[in-house]
């Protein structure tokens, strides 16, 4: 693709309507079926953008009447992972009745309390802003999408003529207006005095359209939207953005330069809240970022309201330029960078700012915009950074297909602010629940595909962390992959293959997680072997071995986070998995019990160094895990039977019996310290050891 080519190739939108499952469906399963659908094509709405909506006769609980219901997607959620718990649904009648309590524009907002007393049916999930869009418009299937074609028309200085000859009078026209109940209102009436229509555009912001049936509603949806992007497609007057300005990096140098500036861009804007980032180099992103009309076209903003609300008033652009790429420079300006933009931000609220608006949110970008590199998305959870940066995608697909056929009309600044510090937009983020103890952070977990990382990580992520996981055996990573995304989804794990002695592999691993994630907060160094072994059967290679993962490895990579933590300069954690060897010497293990020693002496000694800069490194010395332990399947578990002349089916019991507590130790147990370690709950320890054994009268510390 050439950044001067109209847009990305990408095969036409299709109907997925399949009549053999419809047949089996009830109304509202079948308006469920229809969402999914929808919501699976990002082409036809954004995540978590848009809704459905259909009015189904019910029987009421209460009287045993046949009454109307509306069922419409309720407030959060998104279209393509909606379950029927997902729709509110209300008493068509008393929505009507709403219409006797609406006392204009300067009430809007009330109308949103009247909304839980129309619900059916006892019905929890609440009703969205929205509501009043689907319940006036006299059809039983309505849709209301964000396509990016459709913005695109939508967002064009002409878009009121542009409707008029793209769709010959299929689709109605009105001007922007804030989503609310007067709005729901005018849509009623234009699609009451007009009832050929199929559908409107709304200036700025997307499609409604509806049907009879619930196929006929989703096949217009798609009808319109191909008869859009068709109509963009054979109609482009001028050069894409302007047309290309800069070359585009390689792609390994893109992330490796993104990797170097996702850290020091964190720890800059993080001082309110930890942020997790996202990197995108796709092609509609670096076609953007190469082009002339860059700078210009991203200072307009967005148009569509789901769009401004996940990016903020306008992105960042960074000075660099691909054709002399100094990264050193790049870095050096951040913070006027940063400095200028968080002065331009609170100008912007001071100037639109109403009695009542909230007090100013944090000032810091969401998204930033790299020549010749990508787009860089930060936000307070990684799912939430990915999805901003999807987002200025269709943004950035808008302002193609617009700026190609006629000229982008950004949403216009009073009413960016006004929908940005929404009293009820603020009322939704006041009811969100507390952030869990370790949201906002980052954990590198070595030794992760084997049965103590894996429930280190566990532990992490049930905790709110992200997690990237490194080991260096590839088949039992992408084992603990799959177990793990099922505890905490694709956005909040990852893993990367890694040998942690290798110093260029651990300096990989390290840039993998930067780029994935954005930085790191947490390391927990927990990959190991063991060896048994008289001392003079202890080979030179056997003790280069244990030398080499437990004391260089740990070494390498615990050198690794401590600058990459330096550099973002809000702190961190080290936790190192040691090992009751570490303090207490074993007969036949001279190799192992030096190394871990080694290891637990390491700590202290980064501890001391870390302090100074919010760095904090403990121990945490397991004994005996042997259940899930790969270590203990292989031939440690021989070796040290045979060292204390048992059977090795009684290793287990052995070792429980020879504890003071006789229990046995297990991952989780191992999980829980190092994650006690981590967090803020030891957030004054630092250079400590604690031992989870069961208790070990030798491994006393003191």
């Amino acid at each position: 693709m050439t950044a001067n080519s109209q847009t990305p190739a990408q095969t036409p939108i299709v109907s997925k309507w399949d009549d053999a499952v419809a047949a089996t469906l009830s109304e509202p399963e079948l308006l469920l079926y229809r969402s999914n659908l929808l919501g699976s094509d990002l082409r036809v709405t954004n995540f978590g953008g848009g809704n459905t909506s259909a009015k189904v006769t019910m029987r009421d609980h209460l009287t045993g009447d046949d009454v109307q219901v509306l069922w419409v997607k309720g407030s959060g959620g998104d279209l393509g992972s909606i379950k029927l718990d997902g729709f509110s649904t209300l008493y068509m009648d008393k929505l009507n009745a709403l219409k006797k309590r609406y006392r204009g524009l300067e009430h809007e907002d009330e109308m949103v309390d009247y909304l839980p007393h129309c619900t059916f049916n006892l019905n929890p999930r609440a009703a969205s802003i929205d509501t009043p869009l689907h319940a006036y418009i006299p059809k039983a299937h309505v849709d209301h999408m964000h396509p990016d074609a459709i913005i695109a028309i939508a967002a064009c200085a002409d878009s009121k003529r542009l409707t008029e000859v793209i769709f010959g009078g299929q689709l109605g026209w009105l001007p922007w207006q804030r989503p609310g109940y007067d709005l729901g209102l005018k849509l009623e009436a234009l699609a009451t005095s007009q009832p050929n229509l199929k559908g409107i555009i709304l200036e700025g912001h997307g499609l409604f359209t509806w049907g009879d049936t619930a196929k006929s509603c989703y096949e217009i949806t798609l009808e319109m939207i191909r008869l859009a992007e068709q109509w963009l497609g054979e109609n482009v007057k001028q050069p894409v953005f302007g047309g290309v300005k800069t070359i585009t990096l390689p792609a390994e140098q893109r992330a490796a330069i993104a990797a170097q500036l996702m850290p020091a861009l964190r720890g800059r804007i993080s001082a309110g809240e930890r942020k997790l980032g996202d990197f995108n180099d796709s092609a509609a992103v670096l076609q953007f970022v190469a082009s002339n009309d860059l700078a210009a076209l991203a200072a307009l903003g967005t148009s569509c309201p789901d769009h401004f609300l996940r990016t903020k008033i306008r992105p960042l652009v960074l000075d660099f330029d691909p054709a002399k790429p100094d990264v050193d420079a790049l870095l050096a300006g951040l913070d006027k960078a940063l400095e200028d933009y968080r002065a331009d931000y609170t100008a912007y609220y001071e100037r639109c700012k109403r009695a009542n608006s909230p007090a100013v949110r944090d000032a810091n970008p969401v998204i930033y915009l790299i020549p010749g590199v990508g787009m860089l998305s930060f936000a307070k959870d990684k799912a939430t950074a990915r999805i901003a940066g999807e987002f200025y995608i269709n943004a950035i697909n808008v302002m193609r297909g617009a700026n190609g056929v006629d000229k982008y009309v950004g949403l216009p600044e009073q009413e960016a602010f006004d929908i940005e510090y929404w009293l009820l937009e603020e009322a939704k983020l006041q009811r969100m629940p507390k952030p869990k103890s370790l949201a906002g952070r980052v954990a590198l977990v070595t030794g992760g595909a084997g049965g103590i990382g894996q429930a280190v990580a566990r532990q992490l992520l049930q905790e709110g962390a992200c997690v990237m996981l490194t080991d260096i055996d590839a088949g039992a990573l992408a084992e603990a992959h799959a177990n793990l995304v099922k505890v905490a989804g694709k956005d909040s794990v990852a893993t990367v293959q890694g040998n942690i002695t290798s110093e260029k592999e651990v300096e990989a691993v390290l840039s993998a997680t930067a780029l994935r994630f954005g930085g790191l907060d947490i390391l927990v160094s927990n990959a190991g072997i063991a060896s048994a072994a008289p001392l003079e059967d202890t080979t030179l290679e056997i003790w280069q071995r244990n030398q080499d993962i437990l004391v260089t490895g740990y070494f390498l990579v615990g050198r690794g986070a401590f600058r990459l933590m330096k550099q973002q300069k809000i702190g961190g954690s080290m936790v190192f998995v040691a090992s009751k060897n570490g303090l207490v010497a074993s007969a036949g293990a001279s190799a192992y019990c030096t190394a871990k020693a080694a290891e637990i002496h390491l700590a202290r000694c980064i501890a001391l160094e870390g302090a100074a800069i919010g760095v904090r490194v403990n121990v945490v010395n397991p004994d005996a895990v042997i259940r899930g332990s790969r270590i203990w399947d292989g031939k440690w578990k021989e070796e040290r039977a045979a060292s204390n002349k048992i059977d090795s089916d009684n290793i287990e019991e052995f070792y429980r019996q020879r504890s003071m507590l006789k229990l046995s130790v297990l991952p989780e147990d191992i999980a829980e310290a190092v994650y006690f370690m981590a967090s803020d709950k030891s957030g004054k320890s630092t250079g400590n050891v604690l031992n989870v054994d069961a208790g070990n009268a030798a491994a006393f510390t003191r």
